[in-house]
């Protein structure tokens, strides 16, 4: 083997390399280069002007302080942690917005010439090849832009896979400095990411590719996901909750389209168990932003879920994830990227996942119309899904009207009324619409049941005013003879007013509930039940009809079953109903359930009654 040709220099002063008025480059996350910096800023006391162009930093960043604001001016492409972001805030520092698929192009072009580039790599192979380890990012593309690369050598730098390699001939300086690599802990959870995780797992079939980042959102739904089976990772980035499932198996990548059995991503935070599974691991193969977040690649895979969080959502739909009010918070990052990309991709879904409030509960983060000088990340044909702790709201192929009620179902309760008024005065939703949604108390923190029936999946749950038209579709799906058996007589018409009353609900006196096809973002409801309270003796009237295509599968029982388990919980004394004598099937169901027959005064009819024993 020939002898590798040297760097300028293994161990000498560098520095030099770097002149007043220089834009330089500053490896990223858990990969800064934070040997290079030390010596730049203590033997370089005479630069000035130097911006050092960043995409994110992984603990403090002493070149963004008041101290060496003469020296360097911070240019970063996301805003992560306190130093950049009060620097950014102060004005000392810059932030520019981009993808972060596009980022690249900034150098490649010279919109942002690059004169050195500070990384730090893992030693050299005998083949003299340096691997970038855990922060591939945009870090390659500045490398390869720039005039001269200076690398920190760092022994404790895990090895990957992918396209991540550069030779030491490349470098113009290498500089030994072991340091550990930063990390973080595994976030704290609590019951609202819990339950935020568990609604958007209903949304994650088997065989899905995903997109996560990290934090209390993603890892809640990373820990709600440890039944599901052979997903795959495709993702700017990955962390703790992804290795937890490629260990259990969950995560296989045996099903998708582009890299099949391989998890794909750009760069890794996280505790040393991420950096340490990480290392030599053939299964993980990293490559840059321009290629991990290309729309068009990310689209190559099939069932491609997109999972984000957000700051602020108006009820149109807008995302806002990189500013509060005037205040720039992170960044763009790869939102756009993977959103546009899993709504491309066949069977993809796009979601936006987020607590309903902030400030313990002060303040709401669905809003009726964004805060002053918030800046839209994601926009409002963009989104499939809106997540919090209380629900989905579905909003591909929705008016603004039925966002509107969709998101202010997802809001927290306290702020829902309050919503509710603020869109009526803009007649986003009609004056008819008055009440605002409520839960069944008795189905606990999840309001959404997955049922399988006759081997096909459906969802149980309260029906809710953002139902109006789908109540309306429901209407006119059926027959003559069902209006007639339901309604004692066949009403022609149903308007949306009429609709609108039947969805507007007070689930905790009276109660509706519906069982629901989901298919993409096209949802049926299938069968219809309620119960009617009478408070003079503590009884309720129960009703239900089914859709005619879906007839004996058993909703009718489900149904029944759920009222009569919720109405014990009231402590009601009786349910009754009112059935045509024709009508044989529904008299069997609820003699199924222990209703009996009792003479009615109109002979066409059977009351059929249910007396419910206290303890």
């Amino acid at each position: 083997m020939s002898k590798l040709s040297a760097p300028l220099s293994q161990h000498g002063d560098w520095t030099g390399l770097v002149q007043s008025g220089n834009r330089i480059y500053l490896g990223s996350a858990a990969a800064v280069p934070r040997v290079l910096m030390e010596q730049l800023m203590n033997s370089r006391p005479d630069l000035v002007d130097v911006e050092i162009c960043q995409f994110l930093t992984l603990g403090d960043a002493p070149w963004a302080a008041p101290k060496s604001a003469q020296q360097f001016k911070v240019n970063t492409f996301f805003i992560g942690g306190d130093d950049i972001r009060v620097a950014v805030d102060e004005g000392r520092a810059d932030y520019t917005p981009c993808f972060l698929s596009e980022i690249h192009t900034l150098f490649s072009n010279e919109t942002l010439p690059l004169d050195v580039a500070l990384i730090m790599v893992t030693p050299p192979d005998e083949l003299g090849y340096c691997s970038l380890g855990v922060s591939v990012d945009i870090t390659l593309s500045a490398a390869l832009a720039a005039k001269h690369i200076v690398a920190q050598v760092n022994h404790n730098m895990p090895r990957t896979n992918g396209q991540c390699f550069l030779h030491v001939n490349q470098f113009s300086v290498m500089i030994d400095g072991d340091a550990p690599l930063p990390t973080i802990a595994v976030p704290t959870t609590d019951p609202i990411y819990q339950r935020i995780g568990q609604y958007v797992s209903l949304l994650i079939e088997d065989r899905s590719t995903l997109q996560v980042g990290i934090g209390r959102v993603p890892d809640a739904v990373l820990t709600a996901l440890s039944n599901h089976r052979d997903l795959g990772i495709h993702s700017e980035m990955i962390s703790d909750g992804v290795v937890e499932l490629i260990k259990k198996g969950v995560i296989t990548n045996r099903y998708k389209q582009f890299h099949p059995r391989k998890s794909v991503t750009s760069f890794c935070m996280g505790t040393q168990a991420v950096y340490d599974f990480i290392h030599e691991n053939p299964h993980v193969e990293i490559y840059p932003s321009s290629y991990v977040n290309n729309p068009a690649n990310i689209a190559q895979n099939n069932n491609m879920i997109s999972i984000n969080s957000a700051l602020e959502v108006d009820l149109t739909g807008q995302v806002v994830a990189d500013s509060i009010g005037y205040d720039f918070y992170s960044g763009i990052g790869g939102q756009m990227d993977f959103v546009t990309g899993a709504t491309i991709s066949k069977g993809g879904k796009s979601i936006i996942a987020l607590p309903s409030t902030a400030k313990d509960k002060q303040i709401s983060r669905i809003q009726a119309t964004l805060a002053q000088g918030s800046g839209v990340v994601t926009s409002r044909g963009h989104v499939d899904y809106i997540v919090t702790e209380f629900g989905i709201a579905s909003l591909k192929g929705k008016s603004i009207r039925e966002r509107a009620l969709e998101l202010i179902r997802v809001a927290h309760p306290k702020f829902r009324a309050m919503l509710l008024e603020q869109v009526r005065q803009h007649y986003w939703v009609p004056d008819y619409q008055a009440l605002t949604p409520t839960e069944v108390p008795e189905f606990g923190d999840i309001q959404l049941t997955p049922v399988t029936l006759n081997g096909e999946l459906f969802y149980l749950r309260p029906l809710n005013p953002a139902d109006e038209r789908r109540l309306q579709e429901f209407f006119y799906s059926h027959t003559k003879e069902t209006r007639q058996m339901r309604y004692s007589y066949d009403p022609k018409h149903m308007s949306r007013q009429k609709s609108c009353d039947l969805v507007s609900v007070d689930q905790s006196v009276d109660l509706a509930l519906c069982v629901v096809k989901q298919n993409g973002s096209r949802v049926s409801i299938h069968a219809v039940g309620r119960f009617y309270y009478y408070p003079q003796n503590n009884t309720a009237e129960v009703a239900f009809v089914t859709r005619e295509s879906s007839q004996g599968m058993g909703m009718a029982s489900l149904l029944l079953n759920s009222m009569i388990d919720i109405a014990r919980k009231r402590k009601f004394t009786g349910l009754f109903a009112l059935v045509k004598s024709q009508n044989k099937p529904m008299i069997n169901v609820f003699k199924q359930h222990g209703f009996i027959a009792q003479p009615s005064e109109d002979l066409h009819e059977k009351d059929m009654y249910l007396a419910l024993e206290q303890e």
